[in-house]
């Protein structure tokens, strides 16, 4: 008798333990049973052997359009399926489109869902002139979160939300139980950096991080996590490159605000005195790639538990815009969606942790986060059937052979992966076989907060 329409077998790894001759039996999109031992029958079965059988990777951070007729979903969902990302969460600021209220939103919605090859959520942002008037339409369009910079990018593209205004959308937002995302830079302090920079006529890979020092993230920080006190908001820096900043979050969480934080695949894996200083401005990235130190420091608050999740705030911009010798005139931003999975299997491995960690890391904090654990997040009875499978196969990563990628560089380019892309399954659904992308533009589905 056939049980069930699919069945994996392999090291089935969950947020709390890790099944070494586990499976997990499908039926249509949803996982039904998982187990240990003797597999049910199944009218499709693939057996695994050593290879780790995860959660598909929730990525918190994704800029599928920063670059005007770059990327789009695309190319990067594909990239997304290579890696065993089976759910992007994309943000608000579109080359062109910020998106700030409920109708830009829906269209951004529709424009993904014909494109994309994985689910994904959308983030929704507010433009300075009109605070928080847009939030509740944003949320009826399926918002997931909302996300805010504390540092003035753009007037237009990428707005600074000043204080009273962050307290006024925070407050809205708490009504309604997301998350206010935070870019964790202040302000005033940077834009001084800046100029004292400029006035010593350093302009190599040193110039980036001189100009938006560690102090001016704490700064930022501090005073998301006051505003997200005063106000009940959840609230979430998305990308952390200090160990001071996850103190501080820990900090607040102890008396008891909801405070997280998240931590790029790139300040566990590169740094500044040896990547950036190799590779310039194909490692820019706000706020800056640190010091080995650092980098050695956000994995022992790792190691305790005090990161949320680890997303790759992912962007393909062209080579045009990242080879500058003036480092401070390069655009921000890495691409890592085919590698944050095997980058961070790679970390724990080197340093003995569990492998659990990377389905707490990538799956189940941040499906809690965007408020989808209900469907998303975990190796669970009744969870959508997303499934990233790595198997232990040492490669030399090069983004320009795999062709998953809109850009033929990565700031990962020569790094040695211990763990391969296998496959990866979207709602039950084979999406990469271990060579192609099989999922279809248009195969994604948009997830919505309950």
């Amino acid at each position: 008798m056939v049980d069930f329409d699919l069945v994996l077998t392999g090291r089935v790894v969950r947020a709390a333990d890790v099944i070494e001759k586990g499976f997990v039996a499908i039926r249509g999109e949803t996982i039904e049973f998982v187990g240990e031992g003797e597999p049910p029958a199944a009218r499709e079965r693939h057996d695994f052997g050593e290879a780790l059988i995860l959660p598909g990777a929730i990525d918190s951070q994704v800029h599928s359009l920063s670059q005007k007729d770059q990327e789009g979903f695309i190319w990067s969902t594909r990239s997304a399926a290579a890696g065993g990302v089976t759910t992007i969460v994309d943000m608000p600021y579109d080359d062109g489109n910020l998106i700030c209220d409920g109708e830009k939103l829906t269209r951004k919605a529709t424009e993904a869902g014909e494109q994309a090859r994985v689910d994904f959520g959308l983030y929704g942002t507010v433009h300075p002139r009109a605070g928080a008037a847009e939030i509740p339409g944003m949320i009826k369009a399926g918002a997931v979160g909302f996300k805010f910079s504390t540092f003035g990018t753009h007037p237009e593209r990428f707005p600074r939300i000043t204080p009273y205004i962050l307290n006024e959308c925070f407050a809205e937002i708490a009504k309604h139980g997301l998350i206010a995302g935070i870019h964790n830079e202040n302000d005033e302090f940077v834009r001084t950096a800046i100029a004292k920079v400029e006035e010593t006529g350093i302009r190599d890979y040193r110039a980036h991080a001189l100009s938006r020092p560690a102090i001016a993230e704490a700064l930022a920080m501090a005073e998301v996590y006051e505003i997200g006190a005063a106000t009940g908001c959840s609230t979430h820096v998305v990308h952390c490159s200090i160990s001071r900043g996850y103190d501080l979050c820990d900090s607040y969480r102890r008396q008891g605000f909801d405070t997280t934080v998240e931590a790029c695949i790139h300040y566990l894996t590169l740094d500044e005195e040896n990547d950036v200083a190799r590779l310039g401005g194909f490692a820019k990235v706000n706020p800056p790639i640190r010091s080995r130190d650092q980098v050695e420091a956000l994995w022992r608050h790792l190691a305790a538990g005090r990161i949320t999740v680890v997303s790759t705030d992912h962007v393909s911009w062209s080579r045009s815009l990242k080879s500058s010798p003036d480092m401070l005139s390069n655009a921000s931003g890495v691409p890592g969606l085919e590698t944050m999975y095997p980058l961070l299997l790679k970390g724990l491995s080197e340093r003995g942790l569990s492998f659990s960690h990377a389905a707490r890391l990538l799956a189940a904090n941040p499906a809690r986060l965007f408020r989808i654990g209900h469907r998303k997040g975990a190796l669970e009875i009744g969870r959508d059937a997303d499934i990233a499978v790595f198997k232990p196969s040492a490669y030399i990563y090069r983004a320009a052979e795999s062709g998953n990628n809109v850009v033929d560089w990565s700031p990962y380019d020569g790094i040695r992966m211990p763990y391969r892309a296998e496959a990866t399954f979207l709602r039950g659904r084979l999406a990469f076989d271990g060579r192609n992308v099989v999922s279809e533009p248009g195969a994604g589905n948009m997830v919505r907060p309950l």
